[in-house]
């Protein structure tokens, strides 16, 4: 690198070699400095580099200018440089390894009461090390701001996903930007409101339109039963009928066999393990990102879900605040948008007065403050027809629906109209329209 920089510093950015991946202080910081000055397009010989070293009270660090001068005039054969990168960072695996590997030895014969969370902690630092995780460093200030100019310019360029990943649903999507890399989004609602549909809808539109691998953890319905509403919900034909005796014509057909091929080639996972607890879940997770680019996870639903925890076990709301920590965890850790779906508490039914009747509130949320405060963003669910108390009400009322963005940490909150075909088990953007509900 000192000898021909041009190339092989911009090779070594190339390979993801990191300043920690050096075993000697002086090289790392040397390669550190070298980084620096690249990036900064000065022109790097061994005068200016000795100079600028001791500008910055760098170069009794590195060893001085006479290891400086051993380093560059000390000529392997170029064609060895690859091999060479190579050797460092295996070294660095290496060292990473028996580290970690002495940390768990001690931790394990302290005999912890929560093996679970050791046996998670530990999966999650050798994973870290075969990402490579460990070596990248919180982002310097410049760097933040390079990404936010990044984004600024491909949002103003009307990329897809410049910000992330679209629902499907454009209010919401303007309103939030989409679901970002790293953000929880809890989809609460009373049950029969729809909540799993809202969801999957959400999933057939990341993982089928816009081809993202995706998965689903499904706590309540089997692989089967999920499937089996992707794929008559596409085709936009209602399973119901034919248990009235309907029977299929061929339009319907067609649709049905389009929506299965639609469906059957989507990179997308179930998981349907009933009562999976949070550590299974992250663990299952950081794998499927590992080995298949995981970019999005759906779980239904989170008081389903358990924690193996001694604290856990003594107290439901701690339960629930340790899972919902580990989502908004895992969410970062792997760096992709969770969606999760929560019970609300019956606070709905027992509001007075024909407006208020219903109407969700963010503090119905069951259990645990936690949820509301990890959470990115928080969406509650309801249909007035579920409500209404006559049958001239409910006719009224049919189809309406809304969301109700009561958190959004990056944008503006509010309601957004749907519209939910029952039959389809569907929503769709905006209020319905007024011939259906004269129909």
């Amino acid at each position: 690198m000192l000898q021909q920089p041009e190339e092989y510093i911009t090779k070594s950015v190339e390979e993801k070699l990191q300043p920690e991946h050096f075993h000697l202080p002086a090289h790392s910081t040397l390669y550190s400095f070298l980084l620096e000055m690249s990036e900064a397009n000065h022109a790097i010989e061994l005068v200016s580099l000795v100079q600028r070293l001791q500008d910055r009270g760098l170069l009794d660090r590195v060893g001085g200018p006479a290891a400086l001068s051993e380093l560059q005039t000390y000529a392997p054969n170029a064609g060895f440089f690859m091999p060479h990168l190579q050797m460092v960072k295996d070294k660095f695996v290496l060292r990473s390894i028996i580290q970690h590997s002495n940390e768990a030895i001690a931790e394990a014969y302290e005999a912890p009461e929560e093996v679970s969370s050791l046996l998670d902690s530990v999966e999650a630092k050798i994973l870290a090390i075969r990402e490579g995780t460990e070596t990248i460093k919180a982002p310097t200030i410049r760097q933040s701001v390079e990404q936010v100019l990044e984004q600024f310019q491909a949002q103003l360029a009307g990329e897809v996903n410049a910000v992330g990943f679209k629902t499907g649903y454009d209010q919401l999507d303007s309103m939030c930007g989409g679901l970002k890399p790293g953000e929880m989004f809890v989809i609460a609602a009373r049950p029969s409101m729809g909540k799993t549909s809202l969801m999957m809808n959400i999933v057939e539109h990341i993982c089928v339109n816009l081809n993202l691998p995706s998965m689903v953890f499904s706590c309540e319905m089997s692989a089967m039963q999920i499937v089996q509403r992707l794929v008559f919900s596409r085709a936009r034909f209602a399973y119901s009928q034919l248990n009235r005796g309907y029977s299929p014509v061929k339009a319907d057909l067609q649709r049905i066999q389009r929506a299965a091929k639609d469906i059957a080639s989507a990179k997308m996972f179930i998981d349907d393990t009933p009562g999976i607890s949070i550590n299974e879940l992250r663990a299952k997770a950081r794998r499927k990102k590992r080995d298949e680019n995981l970019q999005f996870i759906a779980i239904d639903y989170l008081q389903l879900m358990k924690s193996k925890t001694r604290q856990a076990e003594n107290s439901r709301e701690r339960e629930i605040a340790e899972i919902s920590a580990g989502i908004k965890g895992l969410a970062k850790e792997i760096g992709v948008p969770i969606v999760i779906l929560a019970q609300l508490n019956r606070g709905p039914e027992t509001r007075s007065g024909k407006s208020n009747v219903g109407v969700p509130r963010m503090s119905d949320l069951r259990e645990s403050g936690a949820i509301e405060q990890d959470a990115d963003m928080v969406g509650l669910l309801y249909r007035t027809a579920y409500y209404a108390e006559s049958q001239e009400d409910k006719d009224a009322e049919a189809g309406k629906a809304e969301l109700v963005l009561a958190k959004n940490r990056n944008g503006e909150t509010g309601h957004i109209p749907l519209t939910f075909i029952a039959d389809l088990m569907r929503f769709e953007s905006g209020p319905p329209a007024e011939d259906s509900i004269a129909e």
